[in-house]
């Protein structure tokens, strides 16, 4: 491979962030070192990004799905339930010269067929004003790939991402505990910054458990997490604030023409 790392961080900063970021959503820019690190990794040491197809859930601005292109991915889906999110990640993919799709979609309500990707990449919300989203996030990506999720999550919420792969019958091994600095955004945010130690992880989803992810997502991922007998450990705190949770998925899902989907056949 070509491409080093410091190459691929140094050109993921051309990539523009949110114009309007949604405090419902959870909306955080990717820092090009964090997007950098994961796809560098997950292309270098595991093989799962060079020739394969892949599918960055939440994809908000495009800058995983853009380091997945440069890394040589055979095929990129980014998928998103933000309208404004897509049309800036469609504008950095012209941009930065690459070819990727576009899905306007919400992963709660993923249209994507089992098992019809090699790889998942993900930085999914972290569940802390949609409580769950983050367990939903992970079930979806393990409900398509044939292969690998990679996601990141709070440090502080590992245990519980260890009991869902184990219910599921995945393997999740931690690649990197790093760093996610936040800066203030919203009115909420009572400081200039945060820095949140977040796990990068590889979920090997060749043997998981078809059926029993499905079973999960019947309900929302605090019903997930309910299921589970985990509900005490998921109340994730806002270090930014101290806005209420807000329980369910937003549901705005909008398909447009996607080959892989159920819809389309």
């Amino acid at each position: 491979m070509s491409l080093k790392l410091k190459h691929v961080e140094s050109a993921l900063e051309s990539v523009a962030s949110f114009r309007e970021p949604k405090q419902e959503l959870e909306q955080y820019p990717t820092s090009p070192h964090l997007a950098a690190r994961m796809i560098f990794t997950a292309a270098t040491s595991f093989d799962d990004i060079v020739d394969r197809s892949v599918v960055d859930l939440g994809c908000g601005t495009g800058r995983l799905l853009i380091a997945c292109c440069y890394l040589g991915a055979g095929s990129v889906l980014g998928v998103d339930l933000d309208r404004g999110a897509i049309e800036q990640a469609q504008a950095n993919v012209e941009e930065c010269e690459v070819v990727a799709d576009l899905l306007l979609e919400d992963v709660s309500d993923l249209q994507l067929l089992p098992k019809s990707v090699d790889t998942v990449v993900s930085n999914p919300p972290f569940g802390t004003r949609n409580r769950g989203i983050d367990t939903v996030f992970l079930l979806q990506g393990a409900r398509i790939a044939r292969n690998a999720v990679y996601f990141l999550y709070k440090s502080s919420t590992r245990a519980h991402f260890q009991r869902i792969c184990a219910c599921i019958a995945a393997e999740m091994d931690i690649v990197a505990v790093m760093r996610f600095d936040i800066p203030k955004m919203y009115a909420f945010h009572r400081q200039q910054s945060v820095d949140i130690e977040v796990d990068m992880a590889r979920v090997d989803v060749s043997q998981a458990d078809l059926k029993v992810i499905e079973q999960l997502l019947q309900g929302n991922g605090e019903a997930a997490d309910l299921q589970l007998g985990q509900s005490e450990v998921r109340a994730v705190p806002n270090e930014l604030g101290d806005g209420p949770n807000r329980v369910g998925s937003a549901r705005h899902r909008h398909q447009e023409g996607d080959p892989t989907s159920r819809e389309d056949g």
